[in-house]
């Protein structure tokens, strides 16, 4: 079995996402992608996030139409920092060494990876899916390889889809009174506007 996971704040989620996710089974034949809130994502310890509850129902009904799309909270359910190693380790545990499990992350996470918690164990538990952003040079594999042994054979290097939706631009066009929904699936837009999120001062 090919499961793909992409994990994010999904602050909130958008087309871009879907996007990445739709791209990510075509390519690879994946048979499920995992979406995966954080929890309390380590890297943004210093920035607001809205509340794990409104994010992960923005993803729930984001994916509704689509069976092969399926929310996972194993880092909403977990206390603590959110760490990617952590949670493939535990996806790990739940599908068995039957799967093969495809981490989805954008080509400037890549880069970043020896920065994160673990990264050698990481590339033992899963391939790495590398999406393109605008803007953004393709990672230096061989860079990469120097600092994380073994990782240029995990890497899935992709050179579409070339999404230019960003969360935080979402954020400030909802607190400006401008229309998103061309950025976002309906259902996240209606849930935006029910629960007025990303206005100033809430969220």
């Amino acid at each position: 079995m090919k499961i793909g996971i992409i994990g994010g704040t999904f602050d909130p989620v958008h087309n871009g996402h879907l996007a990445i996710a739709d791209e990510a089974v075509s390519r690879l034949a994946l048979e499920e992608v995992l979406f995966v809130p954080a929890g309390r994502p380590w890297l943004k310890a210093d920035q607001p996030v809205t509340a794990v509850a409104h994010r992960a129902e923005m993803v729930r009904r984001a994916i509704a139409g689509s069976p092969c799309y399926q929310l996972s909270t194993v880092e909403i359910d977990r206390p603590g920092p959110s760490y990617a190693v952590d949670t493939i380790a535990e996806l790990r545990r739940q599908y068995g060494t039957g799967a093969d499990l495809y981490f989805i992350l954008g080509w400037d996470s890549l880069s970043e990876l020896p920065r994160w918690h673990q990264p050698a164990r990481l590339i033992d538990l899963c391939y790495l899916v590398a999406v393109p952003r605008p803007g953004q040079a393709a990672p230096d594999l061989d860079s990469l390889e120097a600092h994380v042994p073994g990782i240029s054979q995990r890497v899935i290097l992709m050179d579409r889809p070339m999404v230019d939706i960003r969360a935080t631009d979402i954020r400030q066009r909802v607190a400006l009174g401008q229309t998103v929904d061309h950025l976002v699936p309906e259902p996240v837009a209606q849930y935006i506007r029910q629960h007025r999120l990303y206005l100033t001062g809430q969220g």
